[in-house]
Parts: structure tokens; sequence; C-alpha cells
């Protein structure tokens, strides 16, 4: 063996084997594989626990964070497939794959994977093998449900390992960390009161939908599908360009692929290896949680989930648990029929009981809160008219006096929930930018123009002309069209002016 090859060697050794020296690990960067940071303690944001709540990503829901990618000692292609190697790294000479319905390969880099995740990487995944039990039972029946191989849930496991409120450095959120481009693409909505990215079913089935869309453009490759997941299906369309190749192995070599996309692989292949056999590879006393089990039920309205956990004698955090998708204390405002999971067995008690209580007992009004940065030759006064509130209030929530200079401050100020919206893409977005909203409706089956004209108390001809529909064609179950729209006046919602 060459001595440059055994100085590599040592190295590697050295730095897996050196847990006494943590700061010399975390300033050259941990190697390969970036942990889970522990989850924060924000709590979910509920008025019974807090006075208020914030109406903001960051203070919705907790979420784990998955820190950006580092760079480590060395690079897995000074590693070459051979005994000796193996030995190096302390695995053993006769590694038996296991049976999968997705291509598993054995090389060098895949061994290192291996060796990583039963050393340095083993609190990590003995986590993710924790929560692996919790969901790989829902989510193999829905890959199969689609007729992808079920094997591909260890995806989910190197993406996220099985958390629903993970959040990479990327902004990619969920268990499949998806992009908020990428989840609408695949139908997930994403607003102020819900993020489907969260959702384990939706979520799962808008992988398998991903998934194969890329095994088909990739020809049958699942390395290079895996690939463009990771990295987009452009930049591996590119790498294949690039080196004239369509071998995963081969275009990895190159230096196009970030080190991210060319370890995700064989991270993936590692991860299922250990995770089909984890007492084989020392994983034995795993305490594994329990799959999740839920019924579904159909809300027709806006509903406090403390009302829902109340009916079914559970509690405000079970129903939260079971439905990491909503951002607050009750369900979508805008979003009929939504489908909420509760404890499995309880769907009848559920439906009996909340038939008792009247639709506009069912939603609680809360009162949340933004942040808004005060503008030249604003004061107190006109920031508490704009926002309907009293400068007393806006003083004490933010600790000032009622004779306090506040232009260019960011005050803390109550946002009323009255009305509700939905933003869809960017002519919404825009929209929303210069103050005006819409609210949506999913169209159902027997929905007619004009029923839905005297539901909504709008003409014909005005959601016809919000939805370019022609009034002689039949509505499109399924379909979102916009039944209102609204714009800021005095920091409150009221309809937009429009024209019959």
């Amino acid at each position: 063996m060459k001595k440059n090859h055994l100085f590599i060697y040592a190295v590697v050794v050295c730095a897996l084997m050196l847990p006494a020296l943590p700061s010399v690990a975390s300033e050259q960067g941990q190697l390969l594989l970036a942990e889970l940071t522990q989850p924060n303690t924000m709590p979910y944001g509920r008025a019974a626990d807090v006075p208020a709540l914030i109406a903001s990503d960051e203070f919705s829901a907790p979420e784990i964070k998955v820190p950006a990618p580092t760079e480590g000692l060395f690079t897995l292609e000074d590693l070459r497939d051979s005994a000796d190697e193996r030995r190096d790294l302390g695995l053993p000479d006769d590694i038996a794959l296991p049976l999968s319905d997705i291509p598993l390969a054995l090389n060098s880099k895949v061994e290192f994977f291996l060796y990583y995740f039963q050393t340095s990487g083993k609190p990590a995944f003995s986590r993710w093998l924790s929560h692996s039990a919790r969901y790989i039972p829902m989510m193999k029946e829905i890959l199969k449900r689609e007729g992808m191989p079920e094997d591909l849930v260890y995806v989910a496991m190197i993406e996220s390992g099985f958390q629903m409120h993970a959040r990479s450095w990327a902004n990619a959120v969920g268990p499949w960390q998806f992009i908020s481009g990428t989840g609408r693409r695949y139908d997930l909505r994403i607003d102020q009161w819900i993020d489907e990215r969260k959702d384990p079913v939706k979520a799962t089935t808008a992988a398998a939908h991903y998934l194969k869309e890329l095994y088909a453009l990739f020809e049958g490759d699942w390395y290079l599908a895996a690939a463009g997941y990771n990295a987009g299906e452009n930049k591996i369309l590119r790498a294949i360009d690039m080196y004239d190749s369509s071998d995963f192995w081969e275009i990895s070599r190159g230096s196009y692929l970030k080190r991210e996309t060319k370890e995700y692989v064989p991270k993936l292949l590692a991860a299922a290896i250990i995770a089909k056999d984890p007492a084989r590879y020392g994983f034995s006393d795993i305490a594994y949680l329990t799959p999740i089990e839920f019924d579904t039920v159909t809300i027709p309205s806006r509903t406090d989930l403390e009302l829902v956990a109340k009916a079914i004698g559970t509690t405000y955090e079970t129903v939260k648990e079971l439905n990491p998708d909503l951002r607050h204390w009750c369900t979508p405002p805008n979003y009929p029929d939504f489908q909420l999971k509760i404890p499995l067995g309880t769907k009848q008690l559920f439906e009996t009981e909340y038939a008792k209580v009247p639709e506009d007992k069912r939603f609680t009004e809360h009162v949340l809160y933004k942040r808004y940065k005060v503008r030249k030759k604003e004061s107190l006064k006109s920031v508490a008219r704009r926002f309907g509130t009293s400068s007393a209030v806006l003083a004490e929530l933010n600790g000032l006096t009622v004779k306090s200079r506040i232009t260019g401050k960011s005050l803390l100020v109550p946002v009323k929930q009255t009305v509700n919206f939905s933003h869809e893409g960017r002519t919404a977005k825009a929209a929303a930018a210069n103050g005006k909203f819409a609210k949506y409706y999913t169209i159902k089956k027997g929905d007619t123009l004009s029923a839905l004209s005297i539901r909504f108390k709008v003409s014909a001809k005005l959601l016809s002309a919000w939805n370019n529909l022609k009034t002689k064609v039949a509505l499109k179950p399924g379909r979102r069209i916009i039944v209102a729209k609204f714009s800021e006046k005095n920091g409150e919602m009221v309809p937009a002016a429009t024209k019959s």
C-alpha cells in the first residue's frame, strides 16, 4: 500500500476514534453526516398555555433544525475497494446484502457509512431507528399503493430521521424535506395555517410521485433518481451530459456535484442495509416507538383542537401530535372538509359528540400577533388605529410609554383573525404584498356556479371572472377557486371593491 494511502487511513482512524477531542472534530467539520439537533423548546402555541400566539413560522410549532452539510477531514474518493481497507475500517470481510426492492451495492463509499453509523453516527442512527418504527409501516403502505419500492422509506430516514418538524439549513421541511416550491408542485398546501410537508401521509404521497417521475426521467436508475431528489433533476442531467456517463458512481468522481450529493446515495444504501438488520450491526437495544395509528374524520368548518380532544377524552397534545401539519390551535379556516387525524377507535365517539356542538361554538377566536415596523411620521396612536387597538395596549405589549418615540422600531401588534386567507402562488403573494387577499374553496362533486354564488353571496359573473370560468362548463371536483376577495383597510380586512 502506498505511503499516502497509509497516511490517509491513519487520519481516518484517528479522527473517528478520538471522542475526547470534540472541539477538534467540530472545527474541521463533523465527518460526512450532520446529525439532527435536539428540538427547541418553543411550545406549539395554544392560547390556554401562553398569553399570545405569534403569527409566524418561528413560533407556531417546534422544529428540529437540520444543520448544513459540513466538510470532513478527508474525501471518500481516497478510499479504494479492497479487503485490506475493509479491515482498516473495522468491517468484516463477509458483509451480506439483505433482500431489498431497491438495488443495494457495496463499495468503499457505502462501507464508510456503515462504519460511521456504527461509531460516531451511532447516537443519531439509534434515534432514527427508534422513530422509524412509528412511521415505516404507514409509509411503506403508501409507497406500495403508489406502485413504488417500499424500501424508499430510507430516503425519509436519511433526510429527516422521521422527524415531522425537521427543517434543514436550506428551509426544506418535514420527513421528506420538501422545499416550498417542490411541495406546492406536488399539491402540498403551505400557508399561515397549515404546512402539509409535515403531514406524514400527504408528504409521503408527494414524495412517491416525485420519485416516480425521477425514476422515469433517469430511465429506471434508482441511484440517479435518489441523487436527483437531493440535488434536483436538472443538476444530475447536467452532470450526465458533462461527464458523458449515466453511471452515478462515475459522475460522482468529478468535481461538479456537491459533496452532499456524492454522499447521498452511499448514505442511503448504508442506512437501508443496517435498518433491515440492525442487530447485526450492533443496534440490538433500540427503544422502538409504537406504529402510528389513527382514524380520520371530516371537519366541515374551523374547529378548535381543544374541543376535539375533549370530545374523545384525550389531550390537546395528542391531537396536535397526530396532525403536525397544523400550525396553530385549530383546523384551517378556509379548508372545507378538512381531514383530521384522531386516535384510533375514537371516530364514532367524536362524530356523536361533535354533532352536539353548534357550528358557531366549535371555534373560539384567539388573538395573534405579528411584528410591524413603524414608518416615518407614525405615532403610537396612528399604529394603534391601524390595527384596531389602543395606544395603551401597544405600549404595554412593547414596554413603552405613550410618549415614546417609535419611528423605525419593530412593534408587536395584535392581528384580528376574523377573516382568513390562503395564498396561492406568485399572483396571490403579489396581491398580499399590496394588501389584497383571496379566500379559496375546493370544488366538490355536484357543485354548480349558481349554487356557489348563493352560498358565498357573490354573483356568478364575478366568480367566473375571478377564476376564468365559463358559465356553461361543469365545475371540476378538486379544483380550488376564489370565492371572495378582500383588502386591508385601517388594519382590518374588508371586501375588496369589485365590479360585477
